[in-house]
């Protein structure tokens, strides 16, 4: 295969859809990924403790010593950005209340983190406006002690980041359905640990996780060790609407999404046998012959995952490879599962070829009525894992969180992992 193109899916201030990708293999895609989704922050929302978004509720644990209760931002501090959290410190008692208001008043409805280092709002706060935060906690005597802080945020930034959420309300998902983020341009390494803190994903029922950042910095997934359980119900919210991304650049909006997985379709495809096993709950419903590609375009060996499904498409090479060596035909239950162009797909030209020989430029070649079959049955998310092929997956070509073990999943994380999560057995 040909070096790896994808098509950012990011814009910056208005929704953009970029240039059509160019397919290294079986052909050109003429259309996002039908769930690359730009989300609106609309919905149920991940927040950080897992509880419900309100104005002025939370508890957090203090230590021994002395009751000493302390807030941030400074009072006073101007040009605060909008993804603000009111930080807090307490020694000797807990946090009772957090309450925030805007200058005239209006309360701002957030919630506590896990570890109750901050109260984090609902959604940023708007720009250039007054704020005032006031904190309660109590000893185990009873008594109480109010901290309160006024900042003021900071204007509208010339410089966004920006950002893209492959998720839908209310939709459901194939059981490998990582959530992917994109950011553009690229989160550096230094700055990854801030922005991870407010990606927020709750599962129920939970199941660990966490995030794991691709090289550039262009993508970060978060999965489980292993597939998510049938019926699981995913509620992510990305928080970066306003934060510091690093060079002078600041998150363009919160992106949100509750989304639902649903029952367990797995495709294994050998190219030993050249054939594909489809397996549902466990249970062995197919197997069909395939044809995979041909030495000078081999199809990646890899776990994969259908990113987006058309009934009809046209793949065209043409303006790659040119009129001598390109193409471009009619596709009949095309299943992307790369951003260089591989995909599952009905190939009546191929059928004679079929759990045979390897005639395809990458793909996964099938018969009309198998495809016709599999388009049924497959839902965005869902895994294919394709093995002894010439050619190694690459990383980030496509949604590849599978793709490498637990262990290796974890050490892409930009933030220290528990060691209880690290030690969890990953996907066989």
């Amino acid at each position: 295969m040909g070096g790896m193109r994808r098509r950012s899916l990011l814009a910056v201030v208005a929704l953009v859809v970029g240039a059509p990708v160019a397919l290294a293999g079986c052909g050109k895609g003429d259309d996002k990924p039908a769930q690359a989704a730009w989300v609106a922050s609309a919905g149920p929302s991940a927040g950080p403790s897992g509880g419900p978004d309100s104005g002025a509720v939370g508890v957090q644990s203090g230590g021994a010593g002395p009751f000493e209760l302390s807030v941030t931002p400074a009072t006073g501090k101007k040009g605060v950005p909008v993804s603000a959290e009111i930080g807090l410190k307490v020694s000797g008692g807990k946090v009772a209340t957090v309450a925030l208001a805007d200058d005239k008043g209006k309360g701002v409805a957030g919630e506590l983190r896990e570890d109750g280092s901050a109260w984090v709002p609902a959604k940023p706060l708007k720009n250039s406006k007054k704020y005032v935060a006031t904190v309660t906690a109590v000893d185990g005597a009873g008594q109480s002690k109010t901290a309160t802080t006024t900042f003021t945020t900071m204007g509208a930034p010339g410089r966004k980041t920006g950002t893209g959420l492959y998720l839908f309300d209310d939709r459901t998902y194939g059981v490998a359905m990582p959530v992917v983020v994109e950011f553009n341009p690229g989160i550096k390494k230094k700055d990854r640990a801030a922005v991870q803190k407010r990606m927020f994903v709750k599962s129920a029922p939970s199941q660990p996780g966490t995030w794991s950042w691709t090289s550039s910095g262009t993508q970060a997934f978060y999965r489980a060790p292993k597939f998510w359980q049938p019926g699981t119900t995913l509620a992510v919210r990305i928080a970066v609407g306003g934060l510091p991304t690093g060079g002078g650049r600041y998150g363009d909006r919160d992106r949100s999404a509750t989304a639902k997985i649903g029952r367990s379709l797995v495709m294994k495809v050998e190219n030993k046998t050249k054939k594909m096993t489809v397996v549902e709950n466990g249970k062995v419903v197919r197997t069909m012959p395939v044809s995979l590609g041909k030495k000078s375009t081999p199809s990646s060996t890899g776990t994969m995952v259908v990113m987006e499904k058309k009934a009809e498409t046209v793949f065209d090479t043409i303006a790659e490879l040119g009129p001598v060596n390109g193409y471009r035909t009619k596709i009949e239950y095309a299943q992307r599962l790369t951003w260089s162009g591989q995909y599952v797909h009905a190939a009546s030209w191929s059928v004679g070829a079929q759990g045979r020989r390897n005639v395809s430029h990458g793909c996964v070649n099938v018969s009309p009525s198998n495809a016709r079959w599999l388009f049924g049955k497959t839902l965005i998310g869902d895994p294919v894992t394709v093995r002894g092929t010439e050619d190694k997956l690459v990383y980030g070509n496509g949604w590849t969180a599978w793709d490498v073990s637990w262990e290796e999943f974890v050490k892409g994380s930009a933030l220290p992992v528990p060691a209880e999560l690290a030690a969890q057995k990953g996907q066989d």
